[in-house]
């Protein structure tokens, strides 16, 4: 198994890249200007590390799969999540790379923000692809970054820092929405995949003998990450992914109760429920009535 190379601290990546420290908590920097991070290595981060690819930038895994890095790929990494480095013998870096440490942004917008940014726990293969004049908006905040670092640190380069962060993040956002847009009839197969995987869930044993579903179940099948997919369903549908499985549980329901041949605990199994009354109480806050008084009224 390949080594893992634990990093604390922003300096630390920047000494592997031998690029000059400008600040602990941040570095911004363009990668044609660095060394290539060590070959056949496993680097596990304790802070966030945003990278602008450009052209061939060798080859980097997150998990199991392998980055996408065509030219203007943007791929995010969150504290705790390890990059596998495998680079061809002809490899140099490009592209643009920015750094910051959770303590950075304490006690700011972003701080409390954060957290909805899920692209930050995408898969591999789920990267943001970017046009031109995207990968223009994303260069300019990175130069924004890269002046402010050059300048006096005073009393408002925390907030102007952390402010334009939260800008490019926001940017990524919309960027991805884009992205979702423009893959429209892959994102229909993965719907359709989707409502097939449901009715073999609930039709077959398997909720019988593992219990209700989750999100993550469904992703795993589709080899998604969890966020990436759960994005998804909510941008086509409206709906999250957690209100399309209680949906089909509610239908499924529905359609159980008239079978007067099984009692309520019965069907509360079938589908999944390891306790009868957590079904109860999940079929009336969505019917209005309880499992019996549905029975009784048709």
């Amino acid at each position: 198994m390949d080594p893992i190379i634990k990093l604390e601290k922003v300096t630390q990546y920047n000494q592997l890249k031998d690029v000059e420290t400008q600040h602990p908590l941040i570095s911004v920097f363009d990668n044609s200007n660095s060394k290539a991070l060590p070959n056949h290595t496993r680097i596990h981060f304790n802070f966030y590390a945003i990278f602008l690819k450009a052209g061939n930038c060798g080859e980097l895994k997150y998990g199991r799969n392998n980055y996408d890095y065509d030219d203007g790929t943007m791929v995010f990494v969150a504290p705790g999540q390890v990059l596998e480095v495998n680079n061809t013998d002809n490899y140099k870096s490009t592209g643009l790379t920015l750094l910051f440490h959770p303590d950075l942004i304490k006690g700011t917008s972003l701080a409390k923000n954060i957290s909805q940014y899920s692209f930050f726990s995408y898969d591999s293969h789920e990267a943001l692809h970017l046009s031109l004049k995207e990968q223009q908006i994303i260069k300019d905040l990175f130069s924004k970054l890269e002046y402010e670092l050059s300048q006096s640190i005073d009393k408002h380069s925390k907030s102007i820092i952390s402010n334009n962060i939260e800008l490019l993040l926001n940017y990524c956002v919309r960027f991805y929405d884009r992205q979702f847009i423009t893959r429209e009839n892959i994102n229909t197969d993965v719907l359709s995949k989707f409502e097939n995987l449901l009715n073999e869930y609930f039709l077959s044993e398997i909720a019988k003998d593992s219990g209700l579903p989750s999100v993550g179940y469904f992703a795993d099948r589709l080899h998604l990450s969890a966020n990436y997919f759960g994005d998804l369903i909510k941008k086509e549908t409206g709906k999250s992914a957690q209100e399309h499985i209680q949906l089909k549980l509610i239908t499924l329901a529905k359609e159980r109760i008239f079978d007067t041949d099984k009692s309520v605990s019965q069907i509360a199994f079938e589908l999944g429920f390891k306790y009868p009354q957590h079904f109860n109480r999940m079929f009336k806050k969505n019917t209005g009535y309880t499992p019996i008084e549905y029975r009784s009224l048709n």
